[in-house]
């Protein structure tokens, strides 16, 4: 009986800990996901303003 009681309270840990790094891998994914249609949203207006020209690697710049 009392190593089914410990083997129990091993597995609550592992199960604690598990959810501990879901909900952080959780808040972090809403973050990065957050950052990303902002810069999303922001590439979008650039483009909508017309400065999203494209560079090639061979071309001189402007001020040459």
């Amino acid at each position: 009986m009392n190593a089914l009681e410990e083997q129990i309270a091993h597995l609550t840990r592992a199960v604690e800990d598990l959810s501990d790094v879901v909900a952080r891998q959780e808040r972090e994914i809403s973050l990065l996901t957050r950052r990303a249609q902002l810069l999303m949203e922001r590439e979008a207006e650039r483009e909508a303003q017309g400065g999203g020209g494209v560079v090639v690697g061979d071309e001189r710049p402007p001020h040459y």
